[in-house]
């Protein structure tokens, strides 16, 4: 085999190894104190095209528990 594409092989297996290793890392870290409670409101998530985020989707959670509890009311 040539040596550059086992060098190449290494760097995109390092970059991906780093991405997924950032990404754990980033999932662990706790809150900052005093942001606990901070809501985003769906006027800003309407910009925002990213269908994936993480943010929409506890949102949409919180949402659904509200309606579900003012109907228990």
């Amino acid at each position: 085999m040539n040596k550059y594409l086992i060098i190449s092989i290494l760097v995109i297996v390092l970059l991906v190894g780093v991405f997924f290793l950032s990404y754990f890392l980033n999932k662990k870290t706790p809150i900052p104190k005093g942001c606990e409670d901070l809501r985003i409101g769906k006027e800003g998530c309407m910009g925002c095209k990213n269908l994936d985020c993480s943010i929409r989707f506890k949102l949409d959670i919180k949402k659904i528990e509200e309606d579900i509890e003012e109907k228990e009311e």
